[in-house]
């Protein structure tokens, strides 16, 4: 695990939500809050698992704020679009910020959290952390793109060596 991973991982994070999100907004609210036999219900519910997701690690990794609900809960966390569409960009810019302020030594060590999924205390490798960080994003948006492309949008390519140079 490097910095130059992190940021690299930060830029390709916030480019692909901006297209998930520009392709989903162009659907309307009927059709991202639409049932698709996804594990988080419909794009609305992915959506707002993934930016719960995104605050829970961040608040380990920064210090940052958690949410005040669970898991279980977090396909409901964000609601209304416009307010995600913001909360969203936020999380991003503090992705990046984070990304950007690391140094070699900070990703040095273990990470100890109590994990409610888990419902234990949990002690990992920072690396190993931060990887699971960045998978859970693609996992998940892998999982948005697919509804979307079913719905009909129209997307992007989410190729990693795709991402445009000017993504900050």
């Amino acid at each position: 695990m490097t910095p130059e991973y992190c940021k690299m991982m930060a830029r390709y994070n916030r480019w692909q939500n901006g297209v998930a999100i520009r392709a989903a907004g162009d659907l309307g609210d009927a059709e991202r809050r639409r049932e698709r036999g996804a594990f988080f219900g419909s794009l609305q519910g992915t959506f707002s698992h993934l930016l719960w997701g995104d605050l829970m690690w961040m608040s380990r990794f920064d210090g940052g704020t958690a949410p005040e609900c669970g898991i279980a809960e977090s396909a409901h966390y964000s609601t209304d679009w416009d307010q995600f569409v913001t909360a969203r960009d936020e999380t991003d810019q503090r992705i990046l910020g984070w990304a950007n302020g690391l140094g070699q030594q900070a990703l040095a060590g273990d990470l100890v959290w109590y994990s409610g999924a888990l419902e234990r205390q949990v002690t990992r490798p920072i690396g190993l952390c931060i990887a699971h960080f960045f998978n859970h994003q693609t996992h998940h948006r892998g999982q948005i793109h697919a509804m979307l492309t079913a719905a009909g949008a129209r997307t992007a390519p989410s190729d990693l060596f795709a991402m445009p140079d000017d993504i900050a």
